[in-house]
């Protein structure tokens, strides 16, 4: 069967430089940073797959916002009624942005993670969870409470949809079933097949909810198009700042469900019994899972970023990030000592997301050189994704470790990665800056001594 990934239609190649779009205006481009060496230089920001950098264009529109701040759904003043009418209004620009069914939800939470944990607490009673090995932990773990079956790594996208349809074809067809699938990797970047995915958990009498923080920031992500129950994602990776995320999908099991908190804003009334207990009506909106004052800003910098990704357009968007892209492999792929990760080969699409290793370096010693003598900033580690990092690294996946901390000094060998990642905010120089520097430090070596210091490599001093 063959098997696509979800990418927009953009020209096939665009090589020519006048022809790729600029950079979108993001916080934090002109910040200047010092070198172990001497001097300072631009920051290099490229680990947006942790958070990326706030646009320009949010950060304006919640100062904008923020002398008008009030608390919402509770207040008969201006202020408050404004309030309200921009959260409520948030919650249909996401709508749209997700391209929801009309009689979906739209739930505010703080983050993927969050979002994921929250639908792990509405799951019908003997629900069964699938999911892969690959995913990240914010994936991975929410499900502990119900009945948990982990698929093992596939190595190609044909290979992931049938070892779903085995596995589900192996359950009891008679109860609820739910897959948790990534849409790109937060390690290797690459897409994967989610609409085949879900056509086949549906096939099967399940659902699916998509972690769409590593794809939202890159491509379109249609719930009907895709043809997913649930969606979620984080802001911080969408351009906004911390501290909100989303959950939108279906309304029945979340409706169904005791609230993720319990407290005002969720309960529509509450009244004494004869008994002396408490008689509580829950709300049946998204306000049921959504207790106490909301986070307005959050939500307001989430439907920014949705509105200003949206007016970028992602043709361009995905056309500007492909080209850097092809600059990172081909930079890479001219230091031998390098090994780029992949689950699915090299020609696999794939999102601003690379992960790799260097022959004859920990990866936190050149993290850290990278970072002191460069002024460039990436991750290394895990990437709270143990088991996908540590099967692609030849390791046992059921080994543990700290997330992102460093399990050998300066020059001994780890079971640990480097990930560079980036997107509609970087320009072709932190690229360029970066591949020239991985190049120099291998052929060259570090200028500086590093030392650990509380699992972390650090220039000494």
């Amino acid at each position: 069967m063959s098997v696509s990934t979800s990418v927009p239609t953009v020209p096939a190649d665009r090589s020519v430089r006048r022809d790729i779009p600029e950079p979108l205006p993001v916080l934090g481009r002109d910040v200047t940073v010092p070198l172990v060496t001497g001097g300072e230089v631009t920051y290099a920001a490229l680990d947006y797959a942790a958070s990326a950098p706030a646009l320009q264009r949010v950060w304006d529109d919640v100062a904008a916002y923020a002398p008008y701040y009030g608390s919402v759904h509770r207040g008969a003043g201006y202020l408050s009624q404004l309030s309200t009418d921009l959260f409520e209004n948030a919650r249909g620009t996401v709508a749209e942005f997700l391209d929801c069914r009309a009689e979906d939800q739209v739930v505010f939470t703080r983050s993927t993670t969050d979002s994921l944990n929250l639908l792990a607490r509405a799951l019908p009673a003997d629900c069964q969870v699938f999911v892969f090995e690959t995913e990240h932990h914010a994936s991975l773990l929410p499900w502990r409470d119900a009945r948990v079956t982990y698929l093992d790594a596939p190595r190609t996208p044909e290979r992931a949809v049938a070892t779903l349809e085995r596995a589900l074809a192996d359950r009891d067809p008679h109860g609820p079933a739910l897959v948790c699938v990534t849409g790109a990797s937060n390690v290797t970047g690459e897409l994967w097949p989610v609409r085949e995915l879900a056509a086949a958990a549906h096939v099967h009498g399940a659902r699916i909810v998509l972690d769409a923080a590593q794809l939202a920031p890159h491509h379109p992500v249609s719930v009907r198009d895709l043809d997913v129950d649930w969606v979620a994602f984080s802001g911080h990776k969408l351009y906004a700042p911390f501290g909100s995320g989303v959950l939108a999908g279906r309304a029945d099991w979340l409706r169904e469900a005791e609230p993720y908190l319990a407290g005002g804003g969720a309960s529509r009334t509450v009244a004494r019994r004869a008994d002396g207990s408490v008689d509580v009506r829950w709300h049946e909106s998204a306000a049921r899972h959504e207790a106490g004052s909301p986070n307005v800003i959050g939500a307001y910098a989430v439907a920014s970023a949705c509105a200003a990704l949206t007016e970028a357009g992602f043709d361009d968007l995905v056309a500007r990030e492909r080209h850097l892209i092809r600059k990172v492999r081909a930079g890479l792929a001219e230091v031998p000592e390098v090994r780029v990760l992949s689950l699915f080969g090299d020609d696999a699409p794939r999102v601003g997301v690379l992960s790799f290793v260097v022959a004859g370096w920990n990866s936190s010693h050149f993290a850290a050189a990278l970072s002191a003598e460069y002024g460039i900033g990436v991750r290394d580690g895990l990437f709270c994704a143990h088991p996908l990092v540590r099967t692609l690294l030849g390791g046992d996946p059921q080994s543990q470790g700290e997330c992102g901390a460093p399990e050998a000094a300066p020059g001994e060998k780890s079971l640990n990665a480097i990930r560079v990642s980036f997107g509609a905010g970087t320009p072709d120089e932190h690229v360029d800056r970066f591949v020239a520097a991985v190049r120099e430090l291998v052929r060259e070596g570090a200028k500086w001594t590093y030392r650990t210091e509380d699992g972390r490599c650090v220039p000494a001093v």
